[in-house]
């Protein structure tokens, strides 16, 4: 009973301490799923159960395990001071365009693995492309975000944590899948305009777009702008609907075949 108490424990804090806590991933995946070819649908149910969603955070949860902590590197990549996707500060460990490209690898040939294989691949798409997308993943230059701060008067345990909690503070009292349906609006131009390229691309881009956040609040800066919340409305949104139309375009590429 202990055992099953800590691991419960354990799972709510990594619901509310990483990327997009658990409604920002979630609704990224429904996004993704919102857009998935019939054949893909059904070659994926082949591994796990269709609805994604509940795979979503798996990564965060586990990230410690013994097995694969060697992933806990991955959450996270850095941009140099022109936004630009930089692997040298994470070279030794990895980062999250790494763990992208190895699921992507390993994916592209997903019938030549095994069962297992093809699971655990599957689990980092869909929980690393929603962190390339949260705007505390990509690393800026300076200081990192794990300052603690305040916001509205209230206490938070720092500035990254912010941003894990931004989708359910814009969302209130909202479904994962209402979410996904105010979002999932974009032209099909547009959403192939923003699959081309590769994850060196996706990260600069992304990179570039999420660094207006210290524009509103600075590094180290304890009180945050009152309007911190509504100001972040436009960017997180955009991110979560870029990275659930990426998600299916990679699941698509994938098992559409």
């Amino acid at each position: 009973m202990k055992r099953f108490l800590t691991f419960v424990t354990a799972a709510i804090l990594c619901l509310q301490a990483f990327g997009w806590g658990g409604v920002g991933h979630r609704v990224i995946v429904e996004i993704a799923q919102r857009n998935l070819t019939e054949k893909a649908k059904a070659n994926i149910a082949k591994y796990m159960d269709y609805d994604l969603k509940k795979e979503a955070v798996w990564m965060d949860i586990h990230r410690h395990d013994e097995p694969i902590a060697y992933t806990t590197a991955w959450h996270v990549y850095n941009v140099d001071e022109d936004s630009v996707y930089d692997p040298n500060p994470r070279l030794y460990k990895g980062d999250c365009v790494h763990a992208l490209k190895i699921a992507d690898y390993n994916l592209r040939q997903y019938e030549r693995l095994t069962d297992s294989a093809v699971i655990f691949n599957l689990r980092m798409v869909l929980h690393f492309v929603g962190d390339l997308h949260c705007p505390t993943h990509s690393y800026v230059p300076g200081p990192r975000c794990f300052w603690k701060c305040k916001l509205n008067g209230k206490d938070q345990d720092s500035f990254h944590g912010v941003y894990d909690k931004m989708p359910g503070w814009l969302h209130k009292d909202k479904s994962d899948e209402q979410i996904a349906a105010e979002l999932d609006t974009w032209k099909k131009s547009a959403i192939k305009k923003i699959t081309k390229g590769n994850f060196n691309d996706w990260a600069s881009e992304i990179g570039s777009r999420n660094k207006i956040i210290y524009e509103w609040n600075p590094h180290n800066k304890v009180v945050l702008d009152d309007n911190t919340i509504e100001l972040s409305r436009d960017l997180v949104n955009d991110q979560m609907t870029r990275a659930g139309y990426r998600m299916a375009y990679l699941l698509n590429l994938y098992f559409d075949k």
